[in-house]
């Protein structure tokens, strides 16, 4: 299958390139940059020079395709809704290219944004009070798309998507633990963050792309929600700094923009996902990654995934 990627050079995007040209699909990868360039034409993929925000580039990819997998995000969040905008503008025009082809179209969301204390599953529809609501009009977007004739799908990623290289949420709390010289949790540490391994994310997307049915979400979760304690364990554990609780109130004073997104409780669960498609992860767990080490090697602050 011809597929065009967008997010084709990102951290899980990079990952979806290699899964279907391994298994023999042919890929057209979006492109902002020669390095992104190169770098996907030393994979095997063909480029399509442009952005999110570049719709004719958008048309001719989506044009050449058999198939589209939407990875890109604008990943700012002092401009999350203008992003979202961006976002489901990006899908609407690919979805006009599309409509009458019953051609695939997944559309990556998130599975955070849940009700609180509630398990997020392949079927919820989220928090109508929650900050990240907004995300969820592309998937009500992209769902849309089934009556014009797209085999229109969402998969939505946990909130740590790990692996060696990781840029995201794990990073991030980890060079807040190592500049404050302590690891913390919030409060008890019993909140939860659901977790998948880049790669195993990878194959969902494949196998979405192959057999995946029009109108379904699907999750990416391995871990269905590691308590945040632990997680502050293994890397106080590697660093050799204390692990320590932080009250709720000081929670941005340390972390920054991290502590609002460390304070939430989001698990998720893929049971229906690993049932239709048979999707089993075959890749270490979040706290065996942890424990790989790689983490600790090169930290530096980086944006999270939503």
């Amino acid at each position: 299958m011809r597929v065009f990627v967008t997010g084709a050079t990102g951290w899980v995007g990079s990952a979806v390139v290699r899964e279907l040209l391994k298994n023999g699909h042919q890929v057209l990868g979006l492109a902002r940059s020669d390095t992104g360039a190169h770098a996907l034409e030393a994979a095997g993929a063909e480029v399509q020079r442009g952005d999110l925000e570049n719709l004719e580039s958008l048309r001719q990819g989506a044009a050449w395709s058999e198939g589209v997998i939407h990875c890109a995000f604008l990943h700012d969040f002092s401009k999350f809704d203008h992003n979202c905008a961006v976002d489901r503008k990006a899908i609407e025009t690919i979805g006009e290219v599309l409509a009458g082809t019953n051609h695939p179209f997944i559309i990556s969301s998130g599975t955070a944004g849940a009700v609180p204390g509630t398990v997020s599953t392949e079927d919820s529809e989220g928090d109508p009070n929650s900050p990240l609501k907004v995300r969820r009009l592309s998937e009500t977007l992209v769902l849309s798309l089934v009556s014009k004739g797209v085999r229109a799908m969402v998969l939505r990623l946990p909130p740590t998507v790990h692996g060696d290289g990781d840029k995201g949420f794990v990073p991030s709390i980890v060079s807040v633990a190592k500049a404050k010289g302590v690891s913390a949790y919030i409060a008890e540490g019993r909140n939860r963050w659901p977790a998948v391994h880049r790669l195993d994310a990878a194959n969902l997307y494949r196998l979405a792309l192959e057999k995946g049915e029009g109108g379904k979400c699907y999750h990416a979760v391995h871990d269905e929600g590691v308590p945040t304690k632990e997680i502050a364990e293994v890397i106080g554990k590697h660093l050799s700094v204390p692990v320590i609780s932080k009250p709720a109130a000081v929670a941005a004073e340390h972390f920054g923009f991290l502590g609002h997104f460390y304070a939430l409780d989001c698990p998720a669960s893929s049971a229906k996902t690993r049932q239709s498609l048979g999707w089993a992860p075959k890749h270490q767990s979040l706290i065996a990654d942890l424990d790989e080490g790689h983490y600790f090697s090169n930290v530096a602050l980086v944006a999270i995934y939503a």
